[in-house]
This record gives structure tokens, sequence and C-alpha cells, in this order.
């Protein structure tokens, strides 16, 4: 089984091209259903059956597993078998008929437009000294809420990435796809003013080609982000406490309040699937309800 978790370790990081992060939590997921069936004892993958995958499943639920922890499980679990079939590993795919658990859908906390505004204006207002800090700070945040980025996007973006003629930058999304996201005048104007005066103060040696910088000069760290995001909305009174996510939640709701089509907002998200997207429907849909009630004589 120790074998076999290393040649689909390989296949993944390879053949499938996934991030680090992927890899390794595939390879959680999987480690944990061998060694379930180890204790059950199963001594070669080839061995695994659904019987098998059902009661580790099972097993995770009574250990108080959410039910997006369980849905992601399954999936892991799926695709690991259909692997061992598809390479010979064993002769069938023991995880084809496989229930996914059906996660919860929550509604994502997001801010308000008048809330997004005064979260940028905290954070100019925190720029007042010109710092190169507070100058990265708000192009930051301009950067999340005008694009939707994801934060992992963000800290991987390099200079080269920004495209200052159309004023769109190239991410680089989950699976390793690329997709091109446009920004508006704010945000453009907030770059320019930290590649201009702020990047060139705060770049040290190893700096590379990195667009955002942390306090040492080198490429910026996830954590920085969302501590940013979280001090900067704890000064906009009335603010649910998000973090770099909501403010992508934020930017989608807007986007279709604003008139967007779901497809528009599925693209520029570098969502896989339009039901992921559909979730922010949900949100206006809701906010419509809500002003209904409100102001609907027969409501």
């Amino acid at each position: 089984m120790v074998r076999v978790l290393a040649d689909y370790e390989r296949h993944l990081r390879a053949e499938r091209d996934l991030t680090p992060h992927t890899v390794r939590a595939y390879l959680a997921d999987v480690a944990g259903v061998l060694e379930h069936a180890h204790r059950l004892g199963q001594t070669d993958a080839a061995e695994l059956d659904l019987r098998t995958l059902r009661s580790w499943l099972a097993k995770q639920q009574t250990l108080g597993r959410s039910r997006t922890t369980l849905a992601r499980r399954a999936t892991a679990a799926r695709v690991f078998t259909a692997w061992l079939a598809r390479t010979g590993r064993a002769s069938a795919d023991a995880g084809a008929t496989l229930a996914t658990p059906r996660a919860h859908r929550t509604l994502p906390s997001v801010l308000r437009a008048d809330e997004a505004r005064d979260l940028i204006a905290a954070a100019v207002a925190a720029a007042d000294d010109g710092t190169p800090v507070g100058l990265r700070d708000v192009a930051m945040l301009e950067l999340l809420y005008a694009t939707g980025v994801r934060v992992g996007e963000l800290v991987g973006l390099d200079v080269d990435d920004v495209d200052r003629e159309r004023d769109v930058v190239r991410v680089l999304g989950k699976g390793r796809k690329e997709r091109t996201v446009p920004f508006g005048r704010p945000a453009a104007a907030a770059l320019d003013a930290w590649l201009r005066r702020g990047r060139p103060a705060l770049m040290a040696e190893g700096a590379g080609g990195a667009l955002f910088l942390g306090a040492r000069g080198r490429r910026i760290d996830q954590r920085a982000v969302r501590t940013l995001v979280h001090r900067r909305i704890a000064e906009v009174p009335g603010a649910p406490d998000i973090g770099p996510h909501g403010l992508r939640h934020s930017a989608a709701t807007h986007l279709l309040e604003g008139g967007a089509d779901l497809r528009s907002v599925q693209e520029l998200l570098g969502h896989a699937s339009l039901a992921t997207t559909q979730r922010y429907t949900h949100v206006t849909t809701d906010r419509l309800r809500r002003a209904y009630q409100q102001a609907h004589p027969r409501a």
C-alpha cells in the first residue's frame, strides 16, 4: 500500500500537475482510506471494495466530520479507485458507485457596497503617511475586491501579470488554469502608486518578480493578507468579520446585483462549474426578499 501511495503521488504531481496543496489534501484522504482498510485486514490496495469505502466514510461521520469534509473525502476516494482500475492495479473501480454526502449550502457573509467602500477608505486613511506598506495595503484590497481573486492567486501574482494598457491581470487559478480578469480605475490608481512609489522602496534581494511584497521585501504570504483584511474590516462599523475570501464573495454578489450575467461571473472567478457560481444568486435573492418584506405593503 505504501508503494501504491507513492506511485499515486507521482501521478498527481507529474501527470495531473496539481498544486502542492491539492496533492497533500488528496494524499491525506487516500492515506486515511488505506489505513482503514489495513485495520480491516486488507493488505493490498487492490482489495479495496465498496463496503470498505462506505465503512470508512461512516467512521468519519462518527468522528464528527462535517458534511463538506465527508463530500470532499468521498471524491478523493473515488478519484483514487478510478486510478487503481485505470492503471491495472485493481480489477474494478470500487468507488464508482460510492455516494457523495450532500454538503450543507450556507450563504457566505458579504459586505454591502457601502461597507466595501468604507473598507477601502479605512486602508486609504491608514496609508496617509505614504509608507510603502500603506500603499501596498491599499493596492491589495482594491485588487481583491475589484477582481474577486483568491488570496493564493493574489500572492502568486508577478509584476508582469498586470497589463496596465488594458487594465487586466493574468491569474493562475486552481488546477493551474490561467484566466484574465479586468479591474477598474480605483484599483489601477492604487496599483500605479504601489508600483511607482511603494514596491521599489520595499523591494529586497530575492523579491524576484513578485507583485506584492512583505515587510522584509520578499513575496508576501497569505497570512499577512488575511491579517490585513481582518484588521481593516474591524474599522468598518457593523460589517461582518470576513477575510479575503469574504471579499471574493462580496465582489461576486455585487457584480450580480449590478447586472452581470452568471456566465461572466463564473469566468471572472475561475469556477470550473456554473453550480459553484450559482450560490451567489442565493445571496442576491435573499437580499431582494428582505427588501421586499420591508417595503411591500402586502409582504
